[in-house]
């Protein structure tokens, strides 16, 4: 992180490390915590509740990644922080309407289908406003960025280009009267190239933890 934040003129601080726990045991997590980590994402929502419920309450920051469906809504919506991978208006209002009032607003990040890649999910770019401008003013939701995933075995080149990409779409959206302070991109094999166009958090879990454990 450090390299790829000197080499674009970035301080690295500007970057969150989110550690990607999904498959991972409860040891790792503690060692983490241990080393000074902070933000931990998970996509089984009932793995991610027996560690959460494990660690306790505020140990730390719980981000879902991934596709949300509409029946895992209420617990993401109770135990979590963050939510990555929001791409349709229905999800964000169940996730509003589900929020507990004694929480924070729940942070929340719009995936966009940046790369050709049928296997991704995420809202089309020519969709995009429309959706943010809806979800910005549900009560328990603080829209804070967009976040996208690439295809495997893009070169640094085609990397780049999609992660500018994103960048343009979020610069778009806050020339439109929209806050965003957020640019979720990049994992383990392209978080250099997202951070030099611009990542703010990184969503690192092989690189950090290794193999992945069976959920």
């Amino acid at each position: 992180m450090n390299t790829a934040a000197l080499a674009s003129g970035r301080d690295v601080s500007g970057v969150t490390l989110l550690a990607v726990s999904k498959g991972q045991p409860l040891s790792l997590i503690q060692a983490a915590l241990a080393l000074g980590l902070a933000d931990f994402g998970e996509n089984y929502v009932d793995e991610a509740l027996a560690k959460i419920g494990a660690l306790g309450s505020g140990a730390a920051r719980w981000h879902f990644i991934g596709r949300l469906q509409t029946n895992k809504t209420r617990p993401v919506a109770m135990h979590f922080d963050w939510v990555h991978g929001v791409d349709r208006l229905r999800i964000a209002e169940r996730l509003s309407a589900q929020r507990p009032f004694h929480a924070p607003p729940l942070n929340v990040c719009v995936q966009v289908h940046i790369a050709e890649d049928p296997g991704k999910g995420g809202v089309a770019p020519a969709a995009l406003l429309p959706l943010l401008q809806a979800i910005a003013p549900l009560p328990r939701l603080r829209l804070r960025g967009l976040m996208c995933m690439l295809p495997r075995g893009l070169g640094e080149t085609e990397q780049r280009t999609a992660f500018a990409r994103l960048a343009g779409l979020a610069h778009q959206a806050h020339a439109g009267g929209l806050q965003l302070d957020t640019l979720s991109m990049g994992m383990s094999a392209d978080f250099e190239a997202a951070i030099m166009e611009g990542a703010t958090m990184v969503r690192i879990g092989s690189a950090l933890f290794g193999d992945r454990m069976q959920p």
